[in-house]
């Protein structure tokens, strides 16, 4: 006997609800953490915030869709009101910085931006068809951005990390570049220099003076050089014979 086809929706529709409550009641063993050391311990709000926001979209959904709306509002009202106590416990325990930036997250996304999607698509949308498949789309993105809510936390130390590879690569290829075409350094004793600046000029008269003594040194030696050896001795012994 086959299974009739027609109840195939109502089965994948519960056992998506069965699993979708087990997923919402996942954050529990945190929740407890945070009641019993009343305090976050770092944890961030942005995972709850988003699914409260993928809930409401959801609700909206489930009230415009004609359809097997039913089981899309039950599970989507138990994960409103699961996800809203997330938040009250978060809200409670944690930091003053921590309050003020969840509490603009909230603004921003279940209020804000609901209300615009809530809108835009009433507005826009005339044919219910038309509008169901709109929103469905949308509840699809943000039912993808509830799994990738957590990731906030590691995705920026992968990017920075991979930026942190490409610094040290660049550096190695650059540095190994300038060690090939660098000039031999100009090493300069400024020690030197100062004491040349430092050391007495001498005088101009007393230079010209040891100047003077210099050449006057230096003819005498080469008169010296040019005299015989024996000339005035020589005269002197002919001089002594004649007399």
């Amino acid at each position: 006997m086959a299974f009739p086809t027609h109840l195939l929706p109502s089965v994948f529709g519960i056992l998506g609800n069965i699993i979708s409550f087990c997923v919402f009641l996942a954050p529990v063993p945190t929740f407890c953490k945070i009641y019993r050391r009343k305090s976050t311990q770092g944890f961030q709000s942005i995972p709850y915030s988003v699914a409260l926001f993928s809930c409401m979209l959801l609700l909206y959904y489930g009230y415009i869709k004609t359809e097997n709306g039913m089981l899309i509002i039950t599970i989507n009202s138990i994960g409103f009101a699961i996800e809203t106590t997330y938040l009250v416990i978060f809200l409670i325990y944690t930091t003053k910085e921590s309050l003020i930036s969840t509490l603009k997250l909230l603004a921003l996304f279940n209020i804000l931006l609901f209300g615009l999607i809530v809108l835009t698509t009433l507005l826009m949308t005339k044919h219910g068809p038309k509008r169901v498949a709109v929103v469905g789309w949308i509840c699809a993105i943000f039912s993808v951005c509830v799994f990738a809510a957590p990731l906030s936390i590691m995705t920026p130390n992968v990017l920075g990390f991979a930026f942190g590879i490409a610094q040290m690569v660049l550096y190695m290829i650059y540095k190994g570049n300038k060690k090939q075409g660098r000039p031999a350094p100009i090493v300069v004793d400024m020690g030197a220099i100062l004491e040349i600046q430092e050391k007495p000029t001498v005088d101009e008269g007393v230079e010209s003076e040891i100047q003077d003594k210099d050449e006057m040194e230096l003819r005498v030696v080469l008169e010296m050089q040019e005299t015989p050896v024996g000339e005035d001795e020589g005269g002197g012994d002919k001089e002594r014979i004649h007399s």
